[in-house]
């Protein structure tokens, strides 16, 4: 067409932006010797530019005449020096790492590949042209009407019950949600969705990956896919194959948040910036690879054909340079500011503070994101760990972040097959004060949960001793093989009716405790109702019914869903269950309160050889709700609660403390009759059967 015009353009913003009368495009390089764009009509190649200017490491130029939804992509020149870091090949089609959009799917074509892939050999340079296997950009038109999305409602961190689900999954087979958009954003914000998660009564949903991602080689070839999501290779876009509508992805997206904002629910974006879809020197030539592998990624110091790879994925990104710092800090200001998401889930946290020497609390990212305005209105959680040398850093990251707490996973799933002491498990129900309780942090940094997507979901964990991940082709060699699970009895399905009321206790148990300790409390989706993934503790590869929710519920299902419900509400209901201000255990002498007593089966308290003797299994947790909410000397005039715990497997006779906080004790929930009503009051003194291996949650007031 004579209508493209090439002019200089400007070296920002990154990335390919419409002006109106066309679209200016801006792509980092410090090794670069030139770049091009390409434009295609679909997947022929239709036009190619050369970026006329270079800026401050910026090929940039304006090319009048590129509309929203035009496809283009990049062609970089520059020295293919595998042993000196750099792989630069023009034959390779590449994406733009700023493209708000992508279109199509990767085809494994040994074209994709930098090197003669069939050599093996990533010294060779392989001249097939990529095109006809990419994905594509996609220039877009971001203008979105917000106004009509109702006043965002931010959910306080005390207040704060996450629930972690997959777009696809969550929606894939609801019956409310009309069969066209059942497995896409639009699904997820259709009334049926939002209506389900209002009444479970969660306040964030964490969402799995929707960056766009690439699909593994190896599991297409094993006929499976990378469900999950971990494997990035957009940071802006998101992810096509979850759009009813693909032309309007990301409309679609936008419509999805403002849908579940008008519900007051935030949306959470679990996001990996540790790594991209490149893999390692035999990977393929996709995007960062071929624009800068030598800025992109942490290269061996001495080796810069290899990569390191802190993160077991084959590359890690190279948090140490300032633009790729820019890079993450422009994602996340973009869909935090443009997209209007609530917060992020930071995948393998680690790797993104870590500087050539190692993990730094006060590593480049980390000071970047702390001191940024629009960063600091959103929720940050890390999970606190990487697969490199020192890589376990929970409670490692600085004030205003929280943090996975997979101790309290561990331990709670100990403590109720018999195997943690008391003394184990009471700093995790106080909000882990041993691990976050300094420079201020509040007990909502504890991120508590006892199932995650990676693992057994609850279901599984009361059902089985072991993986069984036989359908993710790898012979039950993947996943964890450490699962502090117990099946109760026998290994899988049963039809022993002892074996399984034990389990839907053993099930409840664990919510309870949940629900009930200090910190934010994150819930994975589909244990409300017991959903089983048949003992697959690694199902990243599983886009079928081992993964999606089965929404034909049993009458086990529906009791738990009710169960479940009934604890977040007194959670809610309860404030003294969720103090941002960690509870010590000691006497206030200003208000003469103790705010945590621990008290034995005698009803008095816990002397220091009862935390050291391994056979006490039932101890209870009295918490008082006149302890002062902050530093401010002032009573609190929350109701005082105590929880009874359990482990043994008989019954034990457990004599109910008196309080001054109120007449008598009336009881909120017992495990082991979950659908009796609240409101049986018991005297102090007076003895309370304590079914074995249940939990008891009682209060000095009146129920609401």
């Amino acid at each position: 067409m004579s209508d493209f015009v090439v002019e200089e353009g400007l070296p920002y913003p990154l990335g390919a932006h419409w002006s109106g009368s066309g679209t200016n495009f801006a792509v980092f390089s410090a090794n670069a010797t030139k770049v091009e764009v390409c434009l295609f009509d679909g997947e022929r190649e239709t036009h190619r530019f050369e970026l006329p200017e270079y800026t401050d490491q910026v090929f940039h130029g304006f090319i009048t005449g590129v509309q929203p939804g035009m496809f283009y992509g990049y062609r970089v020149y520059g020295p293919y020096q595998p042993d000196g870091g750099h792989r630069f090949n023009p034959n390779k089609l590449l994406l733009d790492p700023y493209a708000r959009a992508h279109a199509g799917a990767l085809s494994w074509n040994p074209a994709v590949f930098g090197y003669r892939m069939e050599s093996g050999d990533d010294l060779t340079f392989d001249e097939r042209d990529s095109a006809p296997f990419m994905p594509k950009c996609v220039v877009v038109d971001p203008n979105f009407d917000w106004t009509r999305e109702p006043q965002r409602q931010e959910a306080h961190w005390d207040e704060t019950v996450v629930y972690e689900a997959h777009v696809k999954g969550f929606t894939k087979q609801h019956p409310g949600i009309p069969e066209n958009l059942r497995g896409t954003y639009a699904g997820l914000g259709a009334n049926a969705a939002i209506d389900y998660l209002k009444a479970l009564g969660i306040t964030s949903v964490e969402l799995l990956p929707v960056h766009s991602f690439i699909n593994d080689s190896n599991l297409l070839e094993k006929h499976l896919t990378n469900y999950w999501g971990y494997n990035t290779i957009g940071f802006f876009a998101p992810d096509p194959r979850y759009a009813a509508d693909v032309p309007n992805c990301l409309r679609e997206f936008k419509e999805m948040v403002a849908r579940l904002h008008g519900a007051d629910l935030e949306v959470i974006l679990d996001v990996v910036y540790n790594h991209t879809a490149e893999g390692n020197e035999r990977g393929p030539t996709l995007s960062f690879k071929g624009i800068d592998n030598a800025s992109y990624y942490r290269l061996l110091p001495d080796k810069r054909r290899y990569y390191i790879n802190d993160t077991g994925t084959g590359n890690t990104v190279n948090l140490s340079h300032p633009r790729v710092i820019q890079l993450v800090m422009d994602s996340l200001r973009y869909w935090a500011g443009h997209m209007h998401v609530d917060g992020f889930r930071f995948d393998l946290g680690t790797i993104l503070a870590r500087e050539v020497y190692g993990f730094d609390e006060q590593s480049g990212f980390l000071k970047a994101v702390n001191q940024d305005p629009l960063l600091a209105t959103v929720k940050l959680i890390a999970e606190p760990w990487d697969c490199g040398p020192g890589g376990y850093q929970v409670g490692g990251f600085p004030a205003g972040w929280a943090e996975w707490n997979d101790k309290y996973r561990n331990t709670m799933r100990d403590f109720w097959r018999g195997e943690a002491q008391p003394s184990a498990l009471a700093p995790r129900l106080l909000g882990s004060h041993d691990v976050f309780n300094r420079e201020g942090r509040r007990t909502w940094a504890s991120v508590n949960f006892i199932t995650a997507h990676d693992g057994f979901t609850l279901n599984d964990w009361a059902s089985y001793n072991s993986k069984h991940n036989e359908a993710n082709g790898e012979n039950n060699n993947d996943g964890s093989s450490d699962n502090h699970s117990w099946n109760c009895g026998t290994e899988g399905p049963t039809d022993n009716p002892d074996i399984l009321a034990l389990r839907e206790r053993q099930k409840r148990n664990m919510l309870a405790t949940l629900l009930t300790s200090q910190g934010t409390p994150m819930l994975l989706g589909g244990d409300e109702f017991g959903r089983t993934q048949r003992g697959n503790n690694n199902a990243y590869c599983q886009d079928n019914e081992i993964s999606w929710f089965d929404w034909n519920f049993s009458t086990d299902a529906q009791t738990q869903l009710a169960f479940t419900k009934r604890m977040i509400k007194l959670r809610r209901d309860y404030p003294i269950l969720r103090r941002s201000r960690f509870l010590s255990g000691d006497r206030d002498p200003q208000l003469d309160v103790r705010d945590v007593t621990w008290i034995d089966t005698s009803g008095t308290e816990m002397t220091q050889s009862d935390w050291t003797t391994g056979w006490i299994k039932c101890f209870g947790v009295l918490l008082d709700g006149r302890a002062r909410k902050t530093a401010i000397a002032r009573e609190a005039e929350d109701d005082t609660v105590l929880i009874v715990l359990n482990s043994f497997e008989g019954e034990v006779d457990f004599k109910l403390p008196p309080t001054s906080a109120g007449p008598r004790w009336s009881r909120l929930v017992d495990t082991d009759a979950p659908e009796q009503p609240a409101g049986a009051r018991f005297d102090f003194g007076s003895i309370y059967k304590v079914t074995g291996r249940s939990f008891v949650l009682l209060t000095s007031g009146e129920p609401g």
